[in-house]
């Protein structure tokens, strides 16, 4: 399943918690739209690499599916940030 969305908390102490859900499924519209630029560029970066092509797009797509319930949590001193992917 890919990423739908991402919910972006962040936390500051001289502000109120901030809270932002970011729509993933609307940047498929362009990918999709450069799909064959993205394809032709991965397919040079294969052959330079000397990498089999079918193996990088199935490593990349096992990678974007495995992204649903990635908890990233980053704090410094009294600021935190929480991305969380649905």
């Amino acid at each position: 399943m890919i990423p739908n969305f991402a919910v972006v908390h962040i936390e500051n102490p001289h502000w109120r918690r901030f809270h932002l859900w970011i729509p993933l499924f609307l940047l498929w519209v362009p990918v999709i739209l450069l799909s064959p630029i993205i394809f032709l560029v991965l397919l040079a970066a294969c052959l330079a690499c000397r990498i089999n092509l079918w193996r990088a797009i199935a490593v990349l797509w096992g990678i974007l599916c495995s992204l649903p319930g990635t908890d990233v949590h980053v704090r410094s001193q009294a600021n935190q940030v929480q991305v969380h992917i649905l």
